[in-house]
């Protein structure tokens, strides 16, 4: 609350005496209850009261809070009376702001009777104009809010984790005084639309990864995988249902090996790869084993291979990318190149960045949407960060110098071919000094090529051109042991003079065969674009980007003011929704306007992964700043989406929650959508208090799921 001061144009609850009171009318109520006014023991819990005023000024008082306290507590006065100068808002209105007047300081009667009679003829207007009965504003809307809880209006079983509120000492109420009911600014938005199911068949719909449309569009270099967004008529308008029997996922760390088959209703990989120990079927559920074509003893103990030949452990080491499901690229080589005998890729369901959690390293994974429709939906399941997409024609929506190490497991990506492209881009988004680990063909090919099916020249001649681009890279090969060889970006390009191109936001844009710069160093041992802390201590560090004034208008201030900012937020979300602060609730989290990444940097110690989301149309390009914290993320056009409250609603699981920061009006609306989107949902003080603008809606999807089907049932 803002300060008053004892001027002739301001009231001090504080500093004027009881003679001031009576002029208020107080006292009068105050004997005739046998209560004593005690002098600076008086305080309103309201908004400031500006500017000459005279009886109106408790009107005002209780129009935006329902009580009035003493310092100890206890109420002195309730709203009812409190409201003696005219009939008081029936709700808060938050473009509504105290009228200001005068303070006379001789009052005389027939002023007074002439403010009375035209506020009575006022108020009976409204009566007349509205053609209802006069009713008591005190008693009108003084305890309306937004309704906490709607009740579900559709015929699918629901169940609801409630959001607890946060509790005080005083039992004061925290729920927004403003109803769409009611005349306010929500009524003058347009009629809420309706959401109806969708089929069943689109259970598993992805806007811009249909494989129907795909197939309109070229098949070179893969380009029929990568993002094709619906046309405006082709977009659903209706809430995409969760498969029939679906469960809640089990809770990490158990869900690195378990996932419930009516999540993810897939049984193909377990045939096709029964032998090589990547998932099998146990009754209701999949058990990950964690084993892969190039490692037969599980992800675990080929990542301790790897830990053997590059420090795994020391923290320098922190975000990683995968491109190990990449298995559409088998197609394309045994179709495109008549390569025999081409088998699957890699690690399907992400079990190499599932094992790298345990070593404090994030890895982020991707897959085309391809046969094995549910790859990425199965690392999702197990609590793993991955992403629907291909390296095709378009860069990785990830910005440069993001990973400290990439790794391709069996992958098949023609790295050497396209002028090296592939090799290229993965060089973009390395760190200076990041390593690249390719295990599987051609590596160590004397060895394998007769099971690989393929002749010694073919696999020579591959391994060849991948040496070539590396060394066009400026790369350094460190080691080559076994099935396994890694190379390393060089720390700075003062000795690489290629042609260079700069990237300023790689999102939707095409990829391109040019070397993209370092920043400029002085000398042969700096590290372009500036060292990183160990993790973790890189966490809390200020990012390079940020400490060499690379982002306009974000400074080293602006870090840490952010980060104490999102310290006091998460802290009051989680008394708001208890659920956030227990551990295992809450796995997969999606910040979709992550600035500097400090939601995620509070949840660090929390067992969760969030993605953050930049906006392409963000105005700064922060998302190299979250790398540089070691968080991940990834570029987001929310423009594609027509309808993002509902594309929100197909992300989210049964149960899944909502937490939408917004002006006060907005989130009234959006409210709305809410409701007609069957979310339990609430709006909420500001972690401020009540008098700002800005509020918060808390939401959870209600579970449903599609009706099973004969065989379920």
């Amino acid at each position: 609350m803002d300060e008053l001061k004892p001027t002739n144009e301001n009231i001090s609850w504080e500093s004027h005496k009881v003679a001031k009171l009576k002029s208020l009318h107080i006292t009068q109520f105050l004997e005739a209850n046998k209560l004593q006014p005690v002098k600076g023991n008086l305080h309103c819990y309201t908004r400031v009261i500006r500017k000459k005023c005279t009886y109106c000024t408790l009107a005002t008082c209780g129009s935006w809070d329902s009580k009035l306290f003493d310092r100890k507590g206890k109420v002195l006065l309730h709203r009812e009376i409190i409201s003696m100068g005219g009939p008081s808002p029936p709700y808060y209105t938050p473009l509504s702001k105290p009228t200001p007047t005068h303070f006379f300081k001789k009052p005389k009667l027939y002023s007074l009777a002439i403010v009375t009679i035209l506020c009575s003829l006022s108020y009976l207007f409204g009566v007349w104009q509205h053609g209802g009965a006069a009713t008591s504003p005190a008693a009108t809307n003084l305890g309306a809010t937004v309704p906490c809880f709607s009740t579900p209006q559709n015929t699918t079983t629901t169940k609801t984790q409630p959001i607890s509120p946060p509790s005080t000492a005083a039992q004061l109420d925290f729920a927004s005084h403003h109803s769409a009911e009611d005349g306010g600014a929500a009524t003058l938005s347009p009629a809420v639309k309706s959401y109806p199911p969708c089929d069943i068949k689109y259970s598993e719909y992805t806007p811009c990864e249909d494989q129907q449309r795909s197939l309109k569009f070229d098949r070179d270099r893969l380009i029929y995988r990568e993002r094709h967004c619906p046309e405006k008529n082709e977009l659903l308008k209706c809430r995409v249902p969760a498969p029939a029997g679906y469960k809640n996922p089990f809770q990490w760390p158990l869900s690195r090996d378990l996932a419930w088959y009516a999540n993810v209703p897939h049984k193909e990989l377990t045939v096709e790869k029964a032998v090589q120990n990547w998932i099998r079927f146990e009754g209701d559920r999949f058990r990950f084993p964690g084993g892969g074509t190039m490692f037969p003893n599980g992800a675990d103990a080929y990542i301790d291979d790897i830990g053997k030949l590059i420090n795994l452990k020391d923290g320098s080491i922190r975000t990683a990318i995968d491109t190990v499901i990449e298995v559409i690229w088998m197609f394309f080589i045994r179709e495109t190149l008549a390569l025999p005998g081409t088998e699957g890729c890699g690690i399907y369901v992400a079990s190499w960045g599932a094992y790298l959690l345990s070593r404090n390293i994030i890895a982020m994974s991707f897959a085309p949407r391809d046969t094995h429709e549910a790859q990425v939906q199965f690392a999702l399941e197990r609590g793993v960060p991955a992403l629907i997409g291909v390296i095709a024609s378009k860069r990785l929506p990830y910005p440069s110098r993001a990973f400290d190490m990439a790794h391709c497991s069996r992958c098949l990506i023609p790295w050497g071919q396209y002028d090296g492209a592939y090799l290229i881009e993965v060089d973009r988004v390395l760190r200076p000094g990041g390593y690249w680990i390719l295990s599987g063909p051609p590596i160590n090919w004397k060895k394998h090529w007769k099971g690989w099916q393929r002749s010694m020249d073919d696999l020579n001649a591959e391994q060849m051109q991948i040496e070539n681009v590396t060394r066009s890279l400026c790369w350094k090969k460190l080691v080559e042991k076994n099935d396994i060889a890694i190379w390393q970006k060089p720390a700075n390009h003062l000795k690489c003079k290629k042609f260079r191109n700069v990237v300023k936001n790689p999102a939707y844009t095409k990829l391109e065969t040019c070397l993209t710069p370092l920043p400029e160093v002085s000398g042969n041992e700096e590290i372009s674009g500036g060292g990183l802390e160990k993790w973790p201590k890189r966490l809390s560090s200020i990012p390079p980007r940020i400490s060499r004034g690379t982002i306009n208008g974000v400074t080293s201030e602006t870090f840490q003011q952010d980060m104490e900012l999102w310290k006091k937020r998460v802290t009051y979300y989680k008394t708001v929704n208890n659920q956030l602060g227990q551990a295992g609730r809450y796995r997969n989290i999606l910040d979709m306007n992550a600035f500097l990444g400090g939601f995620a940097a509070n949840l660090i110690d929390d067992p969760l992964w969030v993605m953050n989301l930049v906006p392409v149309e963000a105005k700064f390009n922060t998302l190299g700043v979250i790398y540089e914290r070691g968080l991940i993320g990834t570029y987001q056009s929310w423009c594609e989406m027509d309808d993002i409250m509902l594309e929100m609603d197909r992300i989210l699981r049964p149960e899944g929650s909502l937490i939408i920061r917004g002006d006060v009006d907005i989130l009234v609306k959006v409210k709305k959508i809410a409701d007609a989107l069957n979310w339990d949902s609430r709006i909420v003080d500001h972690e401020d208090g009540p008098l700002e603008r800005e509020k918060l809606l808390f939401a959870v999807k209600l579970y449903w799921t599609a009706p099973a089907s004969a065989d379920q049932q």
